[in-house]
């Protein structure tokens, strides 16, 4: 089980929202590179960014600080990253900045073809976030709710060849009161494609939790709230999941 840092980006700063609400923004660091760094260094294998100015705006609006993240951390790891992407330019210009996985998601669910134009253009590096309350999926920074059904909506983006899907419940998001394990693994159950796990994550109890499930087709979980505000150390969860892994 691969555990993710976030670091969610608003106005240049290292911030942790509560169910996305974008007035609700706690600043954990004025320096996100340096915040990169630091998980680098706490044996961090991949990182998760979300560029929150740029969801809300429908366009890319920190990709200096972004840049800052991938010069400081080189090609050490693996970045992933969301967040105002709704054209196969932005995703050329993040991946030849050193992004690995770009990340689709208001995209993606109201323009299925620019999904599968994205999947077609760059195989590999493409992931679908779908944010989903109740099995429905939301969209425009969550504020709106969709009448699409999470998993049938998975399924079908599965078939465009995205490479993972990560699934949030915004229920549970930035709140530290624990992940919705059930409604992951019956996503997983639908899919042939990884899994990972956002929202909610607390404790070693939910990493328990999550890695006992992982061969459900759950290889990681993105952690943000919980890692910032000492609720989990990081460096101890991933090794934790690391043991459990090899069982």
């Amino acid at each position: 089980m691969l555990l993710i840092p976030a670091i969610d980006i608003k106005d240049g700063h290292c911030v942790r929202l509560r169910q996305g609400d974008m007035s609700a923004a706690t600043v954990f660091s004025d320096d996100p590179a340096a915040m990169a760094a630091h998980w680098l260094a706490q044996g961090a294998r991949r990182l998760h960014l979300v560029d929150l100015n740029g969801a809300v705006a429908g366009k890319p609006k920190n990709e200096k600080t972004i840049r800052s993240i991938v010069d400081a951390l080189g090609d050490e790891i693996p970045i992933q990253l969301g967040g105002g992407v709704r054209d196969l330019d932005t995703i050329e210009r993040y991946l030849d900045d050193g992004i690995s996985y770009v990340i689709l998601g208001t995209a993606a669910v109201k323009s299925p073809g620019f999904l599968h134009d994205a999947c077609s253009a760059f195989p590999g590096h493409i992931i679908v976030g779908l944010d989903a309350k109740d099995g429905k999926v939301a969209v425009d920074g969550w504020s709106k709710l969709t009448g699409h059904d999470v998993i049938d909506l998975a399924v079908k983006f599965e078939d465009y060849g995205v490479e993972a899907v990560i699934y949030t419940d915004i229920g549970r998001d930035g709140m530290l009161n624990g992940v919705n394990v059930g409604a992951t693994v019956r996503l997983a159950r639908a899919l042939r494609i990884p899994v990972i796990a956002s929202g909610g994550i607390t404790n070693l109890t939910d990493i328990d939790a999550l890695c006992a499930v992982e061969n459900e087709g759950i290889n990681a979980a993105i952690t943000g709230r919980a890692i910032y505000e000492g609720t989990l150390d990081f460096a101890a969860a991933q090794r934790r999941a690391d043991e459990l892994s090899a069982q």
